[in-house]
């Protein structure tokens, strides 16, 4: 069972947090402040820190830049209301493993929280073949290919499949794509996930208009749905 630190100073948000955590099973500790945050996260060791930005103290910068300086690996999301690019590019330099913009849902915050755990304890085999339908996917190689016939996919479109693909049937966000495959450094806009997603569907589905695997999640993003046996 994953042990959750929750590091925020708003009452309603610390709880609201807590409680939706622990329905999913998490145990769940939470600090008021960042300079207590960084006690409990020094002292208790969480699988995963939770980190509010403006905080009395002690800023969620200034815990996540004092944690790595102290060769702390936990995974932190951070959360706060700044949604700049300066700001996520700000947070993600600091030491944050994914950035959440204020307000968020429950349901992209547990999706988000699974995938980050799911990183953090996987296995550190590299990911090697995925099977849909008659197309195969050699990541390693960096080949796909459909009844012998090689399928041209560019490199964004390998790192959009492999971050799905790592997902396991999680949603995707759009920003986690921007973050991942362009960088938040490069400016681009959640559309420009879509555009590539269109062309991803138009060369790995049978109908690009009734997608069969990789599916749209309303309001987040997109999820690869693997048949059984689908990855080796």
């Amino acid at each position: 069972m994953s042990r959750i630190l929750i590091i925020e100073d708003e009452l309603p948000m610390r709880t609201a947090l807590a409680d939706c955590l622990q329905s999913e099973g998490y145990r769940v500790l939470t600090a008021a402040d960042g300079e207590c945050g960084l006690k409990r996260a020094l002292e208790e060791k969480p699988d995963m820190i939770l980190l509010d930005v403006m905080m009395p103290r002690l800023d969620g910068f200034a815990v996540a830049k004092e944690l790595r300086r102290l060769k702390q690996a936990v995974p932190i999301l951070m959360l706060t209301a700044k949604g700049m690019v300066q700001d996520r590019v700000a947070g993600l330099d600091a030491g944050a493993d994914d950035y959440l913009v204020k307000p968020f849902s429950l349901d992209e915050l547990l999706a988000r929280v699974r995938a980050i755990l799911r990183r953090t304890h996987k296995d550190k085999n590299p990911l090697g073949t995925i099977n849909l339908g008659d197309l195969e996917i050699n990541f390693p190689r960096q080949e796909a290919w459909r009844k012998k016939q090689a399928v041209h996919l560019t490199t964004k479109e390998f790192a959009m499949l492999r971050l799905l693909a790592e997902a396991e049937g999680e949603p995707v966000s759009r920003e986690s794509f921007l973050d991942a495959v362009w960088g938040y450094t490069a400016f681009p806009t959640t559309r420009t996930v879509d555009n590539h997603i269109a062309s991803l569907r138009q060369k790995i589905e049978t109908d690009p208009n009734k997608p069969s695997w990789i599916k749209t999640v309303h309001g987040v993003g997109y999820k690869l749905e693997l048949p059984r046996g689908g990855v080796e």
